[in-house]
């Protein structure tokens, strides 16, 4: 996947990930599927979370449960915006959309980060999570304390489940080339 990173003042990305810089950047993202000895297993990072399109390629490319590792917070730039809800539920959106379970994981805390433009401080909301195949939740973390999460799913059953409810049979990506534009234009009218 392609994405376009705009960062806001106070936000610095090398303090969270590296390499990093700040200013406008476009990087390329790659959704990445692994083996593992108890299931193929989707993961993305920070950004890629609030798009469909990446939990879609990682389940299209044989992913059983997909991971979510991130550090998200309060917003520099607006310190009074808690996202927090909206992040869960657009992630619980992506297992109900993809009938797999989701693991969200996320950091606790605050940093201060001294800028150019003086201190900027971000305080991270937890709440880690995992979602079951219809996005419920099966197990939530807190905002304060770091704690284990564990859920146990049968993969086969999940599979059979995704294979009868529709969604994958019933794809059209003829429909979808304006997905691959950034304009919203159909490219083919």
């Amino acid at each position: 996947m392609i994405t376009e990173y705009i960062y806001s003042s106070g936000y610095q990305e090398k303090f969270y990930f590296n390499p990093g810089d700040t200013g406008f950047k476009v990087r390329i993202i790659v959704v990445r599927v692994f083996e593992t000895k108890f299931a193929k297993i989707g993961v993305a990072i920070c950004w890629d979370q609030w798009f469909p399109e990446a939990a879609r390629a990682m389940v299209l490319q044989g992913a059983e449960i997909l991971f979510y590792p991130t550090a998200i917070g309060s917003e520099p730039q607006d310190g009074g915006l808690d996202s927090s809800d909206h992040w869960k539920r657009v992630m619980q959106g992506h297992a109900g959309a993809n009938v797999v379970p989701l693991v969200a994981s996320n950091r606790i805390g605050k940093e201060v980060i001294e800028t150019e433009h003086g201190k900027s401080e971000i305080t991270f909301y937890g709440n880690s999570f995992i979602a079951g195949p219809t996005g419920e939740l099966v197990a939530t973390a807190n905002n304060k304390d770091e704690e284990i999460l564990v859920a146990e799913f049968d993969l086969d059953k999940l599979k059979s489940k995704r294979h009868s409810w529709g969604v994958f049979r019933d794809r059209r990506p003829d429909l979808y080339k304006v997905l691959l534009t950034l304009d919203g234009r159909n490219p083919l009218i």
